[in-house]
């Protein structure tokens, strides 16, 4: 028993080496990311430590088996070196993704998932960010170096003096007891204590802020907790049915009053065009475009990642799973779409994005959406303009879809989808110095792509579709930060430009306050081009009397309505704020204002319950 007491120790010392490693991983974390997360306090780092060790138990359950399982196979020196770099090579690749999302997370806004790294049409992006990520954090790739060679030396090895001793029954069965009280308190530490249920993702807001729940989650935990689950959404039941289409019904019957027009429609999604970047004199062009157009000033993402944006924009799908929708088992649920819904009023169609074919898996959701015509890098014809990552570059592949309108057949419904002013931000060698550089690293490619965009409707302007054309230009999602202290809260991680431009009608312009989001984009269309149908919609149109956003990141749903704010998680409301008059969100008035929270939280409550429902039955279209 001496020498299997001696492998508990051994196993218990490199449990805690394995801890340690993941309070620096949060700590540099935190040092990384400090202007993107709320005040801190030693709750967030108690929190932090649970669901570290939650991971840690669930990455190495198995090597708990492998160091006392009863018998004296233990003792052998080959098995023991096996072991030890067995767990470091685990520990360290699950250590390598905590290290990733110190840099990742200010583009996404919440830790990676299992669907995330595994996504197809991700990979590449995965693969290509790396290098760029290396050459911009040299010095966090030398901190993981010099960690990982650390952690080698650090962990214990196996004492070579133990002489292996005859093991009695009574041994065996001491040993037994001893494995299994390990392996029920190592499940016990997983699933974060004797609570009912083990903890979740969605558990992190109870040690921090919404704005910190990413600091106290680590990376493994949330892979972990995704890895095995198909989906992420469940049936929930708030309401019965006549009371849930009382509060919130998604079937739309759109009776417009004018003729139906036959204009054509052009959708130009901008990468990370966040509200952080646009009137702060990086964006000339579309800020002058918005004064000709009807621009709505409360514009919302509906999630933090492009893969989001494009079944938001095109098929009015909202974002409330982890999963991405278009990568989802549910992707070939039957849903409307505006090429399907065009096509039927005698649209040609077609999606354009400048990066590599099956990039983010744009070109299969262009099938499933039925766009009859895909173009990305492949089909690109025109100077050469590679960016060596992504794809061509914003201003010959604007040009190149320019010229492609020009072909299309009258009238026609056609998407872009810029991409130079995502990571590593390379604009062309020819306009170095050209633009101003901002005060973040999105910006001077940001104001490329502003450039581009002015230099296609200076194209634009001079062919014959041009008059008959509704423009209606989106984000995709916000960037990695903004420089103002409300570019830090959760509103602002959603807050993007929309606007619709309609230069054959110069009275479509002005200023909209109202709560507007991608998923409004489809309905808004549908309605101002005058087309009768009945639809399932989780939008609404411009012309709707609703005032709302919602949408989800992490476990919490979000609520914008009216002037009020209302975040939800576990079944119940976290906080209600009134994010006109308190724009930083500091004052909580969820047990000042009662009625407005059962209010907004029964209106969340039925949205959930109808999307989730239809979803999960495949009611997406009637």
């Amino acid at each position: 028993m001496v020498n299997y007491k001696k492998n508990i120790i051994l196993f218990l010392k490199k449990f805690f080496v394995i801890t340690v490693a993941y309070s620096i991983c949060r700590v540099l974390f935190l040092a990384m990311n400090i202007d993107l997360f709320d005040k801190f306090s030693s709750k967030i780092f108690t929190g932090g430590l649970i669901f570290d060790l939650s991971s840690i138990a669930y990455i190495n359950i198995i090597f708990l088996v492998g160091y006392l399982f009863p018998g004296n196979f233990k003792y052998n020196l080959k098995y023991q070196r096996t072991l030890k770099i067995s767990f470091y090579v685990v520990n360290l690749i699950f250590i390598t993704t905590n290290f990733i999302d110190i840099i990742y997370y200010r583009f996404t806004g919440r830790r990676s998932t299992f669907s995330i790294i595994t996504a197809k049409g991700m990979e590449h992006e995965i693969i290509g960010l790396i290098p760029s990520f290396l050459k911009e954090f040299w010095y966090l790739a030398i901190a993981f170096i010099f960690l990982s060679i650390l952690l080698w030396f650090i962990i214990p090895d196996f004492n070579t003096r133990i002489t292996t001793q005859k093991l009695t029954k009574k041994d065996y069965y001491k040993q037994s007891a001893f494995f299994i009280i390990s392996l029920t308190l190592i499940v016990i530490v997983g699933r974060g204590g004797f609570q009912p249920k083990p903890i979740k993702i969605v558990d992190a807001i109870k040690y921090g802020s919404q704005q910190n729940t990413a600091l106290v989650l680590n990376t493994p935990f949330t892979i972990l907790k995704t890895i095995t689950k198909k989906e992420d959404i469940e049936q929930v039941n708030y309401f019965d049915k006549e009371k849930l289409i009382s509060i919130y019904n998604p079937l739309i019957s759109f009776k417009p009053n004018v003729p139906t027009t036959k204009k054509n429609v052009v959708i130009i999604i901008l990468e990370s065009f966040g509200n952080e970047n646009i009137r702060r004199g990086q964006t000339p062009f579309l800020d002058s475009l918005i004064t000709k157009s009807y621009y709505f000033k409360n514009g919302f993402a509906n999630g933090k990642l492009s893969i989001d944006a494009v079944p938001s924009i095109i098929s009015s799908i909202p974002s409330l799973m982890n999963n991405s929708f278009i990568i989802s088992s549910y992707s070939l649920n039957k849903s409307n779409s505006l090429p399907k819904i065009l096509k039927k009023e005698g649209y040609t169609t077609s999606f354009f994005h400048g990066a590599f074919n099956g990039s983010q898996n744009f070109d299969q959701y262009a099938k499933v959406a039925e766009f009859e015509k895909y173009y990305g890098q492949n089909e690109y014809i025109g100077p050469e303009a590679f960016d060596g990552k992504w794809g061509v570059y914003d201003e010959e592949f604007l040009q190149f879809f320019a010229g492609k309108l020009n072909t299309f057949k009258e009238p026609f419904f056609s998407s872009i989808f810029t991409i130079s002013s995502h990571n590593p931000y390379k604009i062309p060698e020819r306009y170095k110095g050209k633009f101003p550089k901002g005060t973040t690293i999105v910006q001077e490619s940001i104001a490329y792509t502003d450039y581009s965009l002015k230099l296609f409707f200076e194209n634009a302007k001079k062919q014959k579709w041009y008059n008959n054309t509704l423009f209606v230009i989106s984000a995709d999602h916000t960037s990695a930060g903004g420089d103002l202290e409300t570019d830090k809260t959760i509103i602002s991680k959603f807050h993007i430009p929309i606007l619709f431009f309609d230069p054959g009608n110069p009275n479509f312009s002005g200023i909209n306050e109202q709560n507007f989001q991608q998923i409004d984009i489809m309905p808004t269309i549908i309605d101002y081009l005058g087309i009768k149908i009945d639809l399932i919609c989780f939008g609404k149109s411009y012309l709707s009397k609703e005032n709302y956003a919602v949408f989800y990141l992490q476990g919490i749903y979000h609520c914008v309505k009216d002037d009020y704010y209302l975040s939800f998680a576990n079944n119940e409301v976290i906080g209600l704020y009134n994010w006109k008059k308190d724009p930083l969100l500091k004052k909580n008035l969820q047990n000042q204002n009662v009625l407005k929270t059962l209010e907004i939280s029964n209106f969340l409550k039925a949205y959930i319950q109808n999307f989730n429902e239809r979803v999960i039955n495949d009611k997406l279209s009637l």
